[in-house]
Order: C-alpha cells, then sequence, then structure tokens
C-alpha cells in the first residue's frame, strides 16, 4: 500500500507501540500502515464507503462526525491524534484543536497553506478564490470552509497555550527548498505540525 508523502511524514513521526486515533481517516491507509509498527488505534471516518474499506484492510474504525467533537474518548487516552488535510474542512477548527488536546498527549495536523504566493496572486490580481493543487476544488463545490495559512494556525496554537514540538513545510510535492525555509507562509503549500498543550 502506497502513501501519500504527507501521510509517510506523519507515519515516520510516530513511534512503534503508539496509541493512535486519526481523524477523518478515510480509506484507513495510514492506521494500516501504522499497525505494522505496532501502533494501536482507532479511526473516525464519517463516508460509509470509506468505513467498509478499513474494514476490509482490518482498520478499527468508528463512524463519526468531527464536529460533534471527541466526547466518547477521555482525557489524554491516546499518544497521538492526527488530523491531516481536514482542519480546513471542519465548522468549528478551534473547537476540534481543543478536543484534540484534551484526548492526545500530542496531536499531529496537516492542512494546504491558504497563504501561498498562487493563492494570493490569483485573488489579487485575478479577483477570484484560488484553485490549485492543494486546493483543486471551485469554492461553490469544495469541502473546504476555513482555510487558514501558516501564521493563522501559529497564532491560535499560541493562543491556546499549545506548544508545537515539529513543523514540516513543503510544497505540494512535498519538498523543501530555500524559499519555504525563508518564508514559509509565502513559498510552502502544506503544513504539517506536530503539537501538544502546554501545561503552565
Amino acid at each position: 500500500m502506497k502513501l501519500r508523502v504527507d501521510l509517510q511524514i506523519i507515519n515516520s513521526w510516530i513511534p512503534a507501540g503508539s496509541r493512535v486515533l486519526d481523524l477523518g481517516c478515510g480509506d484507513g491507509t495510514l492506521l494500516a500502515a501504522l499497525q505494522q509498527h505496532n501502533v494501536t488505534g482507532y479511526g473516525l471516518e464519517i463516508g460509509n464507503s470509506q468505513i467498509t474499506d478499513c474494514i476490509q484492510s482490518g482498520v478499527n474504525v468508528i463512524q463519526a462526525d468531527l464536529d460533534q467533537g471527541l466526547a466518547q474518548f477521555a482525557d489524554q487516552s491516546f499518544d497521538f491524534v492526527i488530523l491531516s488535510q481536514t482542519l480546513q474542512a471542519v465548522k468549528r477548527p478551534d473547537f476540534l484543536l481543543d478536543e484534540i488536546i484534551r484526548v492526545g498527549k500530542q496531536a499531529i495536523i496537516g492542512f494546504p497553506n491558504f497563504g501561498h504566493w498562487q493563492c494570493r496572486t490569483q485573488l489579487a490580481l485575478g479577483g477570484k478564490m484560488p484553485v490549485s493543487k492543494t486546493l483543486p476544488n471551485a469554492w461553490f463545490d469544495t469541502t473546504n470552509i476555513h482555510l487558514c495559512t501558516i501564521k493563522d494556525f501559529e497564532q491560535m496554537c499560541s493562543n491556546k497555550q499549545v506548544t508545537i514540538e515539529k513543523r514540516s513545510i513543503v510544497d505540494h510535492a512535498h519538498q523543501n527548498s530555500l524559499g519555504i525555509k525563508l518564508a514559509p507562509n509565502l513559498f510552502g503549500e502544506i503544513a504539517l505540525y506536530q503539537i501538544k498543550k502546554s501545561f503552565l
């Protein structure tokens, strides 16, 4: 089974033997790969066909709507909570982040960066919502309802006393560059963060 490059990065960040909750797990590809490293846990997914795919892959999956929160899980009950390419599609990203850092000792969150220069250029010069490789849908048929930039996400983490342990900012091909290193919010297309709650 072939992992998307962002999922390969996430896979490399999770130690063997961890207990994981994968939110919006899709067909369970990431969890199936993690299970090969003695990682246990659950996926949460809303789509019926994707739940069927998870079951067929031997992945523990629960049908759930992320907009309802994670009340079924106790505080700090997972080593890692993963949310990949889904933050921008939920109704209340701030609420979901609170739930993620409550349930997980650490979290890994990935999202497309709306601050990328191509998005800025399309909006500024074309006067229309951008379409790109990382944001391929038109405004009227996208699941993305809360697009954000790297700076927006980092500000939300700061406001919530969330510590950024690790981050990887890459282009659509998941490659790094000098431009991304110098100005990640301008040149980065996809952001991946490993975070945890700061306890003062």
